[in-house]
């Protein structure tokens, strides 16, 4: 579930002001901005560059936006790759959906509640109360059934030191996370109920596997700071509705000539100055600056090695995520979300709403950091996880089980491993006028749609300030 924890709780429209920076003037903005990749950052870049002034060309090789989250017709179900949520936190995100016009597709928790199952066990709930952070979880760390009640005090403990820990600090950004918490009294129990619940779906990486400082900055941003920044939200129609048909309608209301299914193979120096880009079956496209918004393991194959992209940045690894799909001939799930301890399912979503289905109930089971499952065939994981919902959910186990498929995200996320910081460039390269965005970018979020959003909007900053008539002369 890349893009933060997962939903619960009562619904609210989100409602969200549209951004007023001050616009850029236009005479210092470059002629022409060509993006590359349309994902989340690349439709932030081309809006922002449109809105300082720029004419904007976007490239994007699918024949859809909306980068790794969007949606597919699976039969008669309009299916989302993945579950795909976002915090109150992510803010960069709030107002992109306001640019879009899409903030009626979405609903956002007005407080933080997340229903934890486990098998032959009631609900425990995850809530925050309108006390301030820290104190707002008090109440539901002393009630977490799932943990004794030393466990939970080392916790609370556990908790107040991780406020300290200074996410920028490489030597905490070279640490394990799973070692600082068996260091600060972290049972086994404790890592896989309470901090793996939280920290597995944001990071798409086990603790062990996880850097400290880019937990710590989880944590802390939402929900050790301030008490309303871990209220979850999610979208409630198909993403492509929101990533793919809206962005397309508010990039064309800006201006920018969008092209899908056009693939860039190489960005060149022009002798004139600019860059030229040579597109697969197309004529060049021609640009003062450009936004390279693509999956970082292909940024160095197109641009030119004057750029000096650190060849770490194809060293960031990556991590998968696997969504199972189960329709059943009637209701098991009473609640919008779950998540689950002592099974082998993390968070379970009910889609039927937004997925158009008609008659019992489409669930969709989230497994982040999938490394074993991404290997394991249909029918292995049907028959692993299909006996686990029943255990989960006692009214499944009466159900009948109409249809069972499976998406996978090889590579959804990049591993934000330990050391992982020090690989994540900014959005500058030596080249004057090309620039990187993308979740993987040193955003200081780990691989989320708030991430890929602020990278686009620095991304977007870095083009407009490369002044046309710099760029025009010779280098």
């Amino acid at each position: 579930m890349a893009g933060g924890p997962k939903p619960g709780g009562g619904e609210s429209t989100v409602s969200v002001a549209v951004r007023t920076d001050p616009p850029t003037e236009r005479r210092a903005a470059p002629r022409r901005v060509a993006v590359i990749g349309g994902g989340l950052a690349g439709i932030t870049a081309a809006l922002d560059c449109a809105r300082g002034g720029a004419r904007v060309t976007l490239l994007e090789s699918r024949p859809r936006l909306g980068g790794a989250a969007y949606s597919v017709l699976r039969h008669d179900l309009q299916v989302d790759n993945g579950q795909h949520v976002f915090l109150r936190c992510c803010t960069e995100y709030l107002d992109l959906l306001g640019r879009l016009g899409a903030r009626d597709g979405v609903t956002l928790q007005p407080r933080l509640a997340i229903p934890v199952l486990a098998p032959g066990r009631p609900p425990v709930w995850l809530r925050r109360t309108g006390l301030p952070a820290p104190l707002h979880l008090a109440r539901s760390l002393i009630g977490y059934r799932f943990l004794t009640v030393g466990e939970r005090i080392a916790a609370a403990r556990a908790m107040t030191a991780l406020r300290g820990v200074d996410p920028d600090d490489p030597a905490a950004d070279a640490r394990s996370f799973g070692d600082w918490l068996r260091e600060h009294g972290q049972s086994p129990a404790a890592i896989e109920r309470l901090w793996e619940l939280i920290a597995r779906p944001t990071l798409n990486l086990v603790p062990d596997d996880a850097s400290l400082a880019q937990a710590a900055y989880v944590f802390q941003t939402g929900l050790l700071t301030t008490a309303a920044a871990g209220d979850i939200g999610w979208a409630r129609v198909p993403l492509a509705e929101i990533h793919d048909v809206a962005s397309q309608r508010a990039l064309a209301c800006a201006g920018v000539d969008v092209h899908l299914r056009t693939r860039a193979e190489a960005i060149i120096r022009a002798p004139e100055g600019g860059f030229q880009i040579e597109v697969s079956g197309r004529p060049t496209v021609h640009a003062d600056a450009v936004v390279v918004a693509v999956p970082h393991d292909r940024v160095g194959r197109l641009v030119p090695r004057s750029a000096d992209v650190p060849a770490s940045v194809a060293g960031l690894g990556s991590s998968p995520i696997v969504n199972l799909h189960v329709v059943y001939d009637r209701p098991v799930l009473d609640l919008p979300f779950a998540a689950g301890v002592d099974t082998p399912v993390q968070w379970v979503f009910d889609r039927t709403a937004s997925a158009g289905a008609t008659g019992g109930q489409y669930l969709a089971v989230s497994l982040s950091a999938a490394d074993a499952e991404s290997r394991m065939t249909v029918q292995e994981l049907r028959e692993r996880y299909l006996p686990a919902l029943a255990d989960l959910l006692p009214p499944a186990r009466e159900a009948r089980v109409e249809r069972f498929f499976v998406t996978r995200e090889h590579a959804a996320t990049f591993r934000a491993s330990p050391g992982a910081r020090a690989s994540r460039p900014g959005p500058r390269t030596r080249e004057p006028g090309l620039v990187l965005a993308g979740a993987w970018t040193d955003t200081g979020w780990p691989a989320t749609m708030e991430g890929a959003v602020r990278s686009g909007a620095a991304a977007a900053r870095e083009a407009l300030a490369a002044r046309a008539p710099m760029m025009a002369g010779a280098r």
